[in-house]
């Protein structure tokens, strides 16, 4: 867990034991919200540390309200002029918005540097406004992300324009899809064995697979493989590759099917090996493709890794600093 100032740790529970509506200054919101261009708002605030605060977003894009988590930096204050660079950290599949602060030390990351950190929910959509077979319509996460929580955030959070993205998973995926599809919006994007491509041999298979034992139809995400081709096209990092030239893109994944350091003993048909070998070889095609076209990355296929967070936890520790240092965050 991240440090925290005692004096602040005082005063949060003073306000707690009072039955106070306010928080301290320096640590969340004062109403009333701004809202989003598509009318999205936040309805509720839930201060869970100091400088820590869940937000719940009332969103046209999906139909719905969701949580997404906020880390504050030190410095923060509300009633400011000021802006904060944002990073903003995307999920994998069968998780939610707590995903990277149940499984990592981020709100210690988070807690060096003078920049906003935001965990936005993505349950199992796939990064991607639903082809729901051509109709379109809700869900539309990718709106969600792009556009309500980073107006939400910069209009009453005072982050900056200047952005960075984290995902790992199916959230990687999201991460280096947006880049690509939203040039110039993010400085720095990494992706931690994301699929990125997305119409590998097998991987539209392996993808409905996995979306049918969600409980979804798998059909209505992207369309039906070969009959919507082209929209499968238009969310494939692969083909999108062009759109991250003037982008910082970093992407790692394991390639071998093998365990790596810190992974649990498991056989050779496990599913966390076999589904990493397959996304490391989406990797590999990605990393190629990114040559042919002279875009520069910096790539980190490390061989041994299952499909699980021992192995992202380390690269996400180890190019934080470099991340933070793409937005012009500070260290404190």
């Amino acid at each position: 867990m991240r440090s925290r100032s005692r004096a602040g740790l005082l005063l949060a529970l003073a306000a707690l034991a009072a039955g106070a509506t306010a928080v301290p200054a320096g640590t969340a919101h004062a109403a009333p919200f701004k809202a989003a261009d598509t009318g999205a708002r936040i309805v509720a605030e839930t201060r869970v540390g100091p400088n820590e605060v869940d937000i719940t977003i009332d969103s046209p894009s999906l139909g719905t309200s969701v949580k997404t988590r906020v880390l504050l930096p030190e410095d923060w204050q509300a009633g400011t002029g000021a802006t904060w660079p944002v990073l903003y950290a995307y999920h994998g599949g069968r998780d939610d918005y707590t995903s990277w602060a149940r499984n990592t030390d981020i709100e210690a990351w988070a807690a060096e540097y003078n920049a906003i950190v935001v965990m936005p929910e993505a349950a199992d959509g796939a990064y991607t406004d639903w082809y729901n077979y051509g109709f379109g319509g809700r869900p539309k996460w990718e709106t969600f992300h792009t556009q309500e929580v980073v107006q939400l955030i910069e209009r009453n959070y005072h982050a900056s324009g200047v952005r960075a993205a984290i995902g790992d998973s199916a959230g990687g995926q999201g991460a280096i899809t947006y880049a690509a599809r939203h040039p110039g919006m993010f400085a720095h994007v990494a992706s931690l064995s994301g699929v990125l491509w997305l119409r590998a041999p097998g991987m539209p298979s392996l993808i409905m697979l996995t979306n049918t034992i969600n409980g979804q139809d798998p059909m209505a995400i992207y369309g039906v493989p070969v009959l919507h081709d082209a929209n499968w096209r238009l969310r494939d990092p692969l083909e999108l590759a062009g759109g991250l030239r003037g982008t910082k893109v970093f992407f790692s994944s394991g390639t071998t099917g093998q365990p790596g350091p810190g992974d649990p003993d498991a056989p050779p048909w496990d599913i966390g090996l076999i589904g990493e070998q397959a996304v490391g070889q989406t990797n590999v095609a990605f990393r190629d493709r990114l040559d042919r076209l002279g875009i520069p990355y910096t790539a980190d296929l490390y061989g041994d890794g299952r499909h699980n967070w021992p192995a992202w936890i380390r690269v996400a520790t180890r190019i934080w600093p470099d991340l933070m240092a793409s937005i012009g965050a500070r260290q404190i």
